[in-house]
């Protein structure tokens, strides 16, 4: 039996991809192996969101080929996209068997590897941006998950300054509703209690197929049709969350209370100069909107210091302006350079140690507010999905419905099932409880 070794950088979107590689490798009799010594073939499925990401990419790539001389290398993702020139001059892979598949390619990667009559060196680029149908890349598990993302949605055409992802990804492709049923259903057979319902753009979904069905009505459908499984919503665009998504919310059981709400500045001059299409008056009154509607909703959101040009004032009034929003937690980055975006063209780029300390004081206020957030849901009794996996002490562990982090005492027998959990004090970054 052959085996191969698959690692994932990056998105949610990319980790589904990785388990469409590991379902058509099992089918193809493959054996999955944790360590890339003992690979035949080994799949690098790469990010470039941000110049480490991209980095680290390249890491991988050249820790491949020196820890296993033999095996075929397989590079795919977004570093593979944008950077195919670059990896074919890598003196690592000279003399290699290796092959480099674009992202709007991904189908055929496993018919690719696995091919005896394949060429050592075999590149299926494509053109990302004429790509114009999602890739079919069905799965039938997760790996030591259990949560499944489901990737309903790709490519992105906001074109933010800073962000290389429309170039990578390209324009806007939907799964259409009877592909989203099948996976589904897979799911489910599969055991998976909660499905994650991703995209790179999600709230985009629809708006390229002649169905012409929205997030809104796919949402309304999946959690309609399929009443006994929890559906989770990755991240949607401040500007997507409509009234109809909250009542939506606020109604079906089965659609957590949680929303992840990218806004990466707190000023409205930086937000024009990033491409975001809002201001902060618009973003604190869709937040204000969620917690009205949804009192006990999570909401995360996504911030992005050291922007270039911002100054100590347009960082102060982030600072303020996140500290006045009741939101639950926040996914702080130092901004960090992509050739070829606008962004890295700007003038006034912020030094590295003012990028690390403004990081430092906006993950302080992220701290506080989760923990403020778990303090108010103590008393609660709340759904939990318990996890495969025990803590470090032996607990049992898993995430609420409105995704508090939550620890307690339990058996075996209770792993991958949803029980209610009595909330019954905060450790700062997680929630002990007991089983009700």
């Amino acid at each position: 039996m052959k085996k191969v070794f698959i690692t994932t950088l990056g998105c949610k979107v990319n980790q589904f991809e990785s388990a469409a590689f590991a379902t058509g490798f099992l089918a193809d009799e493959f054996q999955l192996v944790p360590q890339i010594e003992e690979a035949d073939i080994a799949v690098i499925n790469s990010c470039a969101v941000t110049a480490r990401a991209g980095a680290q990419s390249r890491q991988l790539i050249r820790q491949a080929t020196r820890n296993n001389p033999q095996c075929r290398i397989i590079i795919t993702g977004c570093y593979a996209e944008i950077a195919s020139d670059e990896i074919a001059a890598f003196e690592d892979l000279a003399n290699r068997d290796y092959s480099i598949i674009g992202n709007s390619k991904k189908d055929k990667l496993v018919e690719t590897a696995t091919s005896l009559e394949s060429e050592p060196t075999q590149n299926i680029l494509g053109s990302i941006m004429e790509a114009d149908t999602i890739c079919d890349l069905p799965v039938n598990s997760f790996q030591d998950r259990t949560r499944a993302y489901l990737r309903v949605q790709d490519g992105c055409e906001s074109y933010c300054t800073y962000c290389i992802v429309p170039y990578t990804r390209g324009p806007n492709r939907s799964l259409p509703l009877a592909k989203i049923r099948e996976q589904t259903d897979c799911f489910i057979q599969g055991g998976f209690k909660e499905i994650v319902l991703t995209g790179i753009h999600l709230g985009y979904y629809g708006k390229d197929l002649h169905e012409r069905h929205d997030i809104i009505d796919l949402v309304d459908t999946l959690t309609k049709e399929y009443q006994s499984t929890r559906f989770r919503i990755s991240s949607l665009e401040p500007t997507e969350i409509t009234d109809a998504l909250l009542e939506l919310i606020e109604d079906r059981d089965n659609l957590m209370p949680h929303l992840h709400i990218p806004l990466q500045s707190g000023n409205d001059e930086i937000l024009s100069q990033m491409n975001r299409h809002y201001t902060t008056k618009e973003f604190s009154e869709t937040v204000h909107r969620c917690v009205a509607k949804v009192p006990e909703i999570a909401i995360g959101i996504d911030i992005l210091a050291g922007f270039p040009g911002e100054s100590e004032a347009h960082f102060l009034s982030t600072l303020d302006f996140v500290s006045s929003l009741p939101c639950t937690y926040l996914h702080v980055f130092p901004y960090s350079d992509r050739p070829g975006t606008v962004a890295s063209t700007l003038p006034n780029k912020i030094k590295k140690h003012i990028k690390a300390e403004r990081v430092n004081r906006l993950r302080k206020i992220g701290t506080a507010k989760r923990e403020s957030f778990y303090k108010r849901q103590i008393g609660r009794v709340v759904p939990v999905l318990v996890e495969g996996k025990r803590d470090a002490a032996n607990r049992l562990k898993g995430f609420s419905d409105n995704y508090i982090a939550v620890r307690f005492e339990g058996d075996d027998s209770l792993k991958n099932k949803v029980v209610n959990v009595r909330l019954v004090h905060s450790d700062g970054s997680w929630v002990a409880g007991e089983v009700i």
